[in-house]
């Protein structure tokens, strides 16, 4: 189930950087509340190619079965939302009656590229096809997100309890429901299930860490970093890397990077803690040094959205040197890159005018 990796995915959401003039550094993936919901699917994909490995779309063959699916990925990585959604819905129909798990895979593919679309009716539908063919967490949870989309709060809450009851555990989802609430101005109302996620028992290291991030994520980084030190201290790897992020978010450098460089000694170097050691250099001023690391990290393997983050974070450096000319072309650079991105766009426009 896709919920059983959603302490991962909800990196997503700790290093999403508030509205800054520019020149304001990027902290992490920087992830929209889309790309986050989208993001919960991405695991889905894993088990699906699995079942379909293991057992095959029997009547039409797994080979067009999974270059269907494939397709939709490729499409959703691009951006190409109908497509992606086409391509799943054909892989639905190559595969066999009796694989209700993959079937229920991918259509939850197919229900984040209509969320994306933001064709809310679609989304209930699709999702509504899931719970069909079995009890689903995510499908509820991506249903009820449609219902509250539409203004619909009854039927909202009814799909996030009936998520909630399915994986009580799940801090994640507690977390990503209040998320919901909030952008729809409901914080009160999302308030009731961070309270339960807060709430529940359990003294394990991942316990620590899942109450730290939601905290962080409110932006009370004092509990945040007091959850945190726990785990942190036992060399929690997602502990170890927020910890670096709250010292980050109190502008406390020192500490922040001293957190990064533990994190290497432990598990070694990733694209994403050497962005955090970045924004380190750039909030004391060694913009050579966090050059340098882009740089390096830029060698790494890494999610996109943390390679944009480099980009970006390279072009803030090279402006706070004043180096106006090289910031600039490296901005062009990164908005041919990613067109979309608001932020980038914003600092291009205003470097080019200096």
């Amino acid at each position: 189930m896709c919920y059983d990796g959603i302490a991962v995915e909800t990196a997503a959401i700790l290093f999403v950087s508030s509205s800054c003039d520019a020149g304001a550094e990027r902290s992490g993936s920087g992830g929209t509340l889309l790309e986050v919901l989208t993001m919960r699917c991405w695991k889905i994909v894993l088990l699906a190619g699995l079942c379909m490995a293991l057992a095959g779309c029997r009547d039409k063959g797994p080979t067009k079965a999974e270059l269907a699916r494939d397709e939709g990925i490729s499409y959703m990585e691009m951006g190409e939302y109908e497509d992606a959604a086409a391509s799943f819905e054909n892989a639905y129909a190559l595969c066999d009656d009796k694989m209700p798990k993959t079937r229920a895979d991918i259509l939850l593919y197919e229900s984040a590229c209509q969320f994306r679309l933001e064709d809310y009716e679609s989304v209930k539908e699709t999702c509504t096809r899931v719970l069909d063919l079995q009890e689903n967490a995510d499908a509820y949870y991506m249903r009820g997100a449609s219902f509250l989309k539409l203004g619909e709060g009854e039927a909202a809450r009814a799909d996030f309890d009936a998520a909630s009851l399915l994986t009580p555990g799940d801090y994640g989802l507690f977390l990503n429901i209040y998320m919901q609430y909030e952008a729809q101005n409901l914080s009160a109302v999302g308030d009731e299930y961070l309270q339960k996620a807060l709430r529940a028992e359990g003294g394990e290291m991942e316990d620590y860490y899942q109450k730290g991030n939601i905290y962080f994520y409110l932006g009370d980084y004092a509990k945040a970093q007091e959850l945190l030190a726990k785990p942190a201290e036992a060399k929690h790897r997602k502990a170890m890397l927020l910890m670096g992020q709250v010292y980050l978010k109190l502008n406390d450098a020192v500490h922040a990077k001293n957190s990064f460089q533990q994190y290497i000694e432990e598990y070694g170097k990733d694209a994403e803690v050497c962005n955090g050691i970045v924004l380190c250099e750039l909030m004391e001023g060694n913009y050579d040094a966090a050059i340098s690391m882009v740089s390096e990290a830029l060698e790494l393997e890494m999610d996109d959205s943390v390679r944009r983050d480099l980009l970006y974070n390279r072009v803030v450096a090279y402006e706070r040197k004043h180096d106006f000319e090289t910031a600039a072309e490296l901005a062009g650079q990164l908005l041919e890159q990613y067109p979309k991105d608001e932020k980038a766009q914003k600092e291009y426009d205003f470097l080019i005018t200096r």
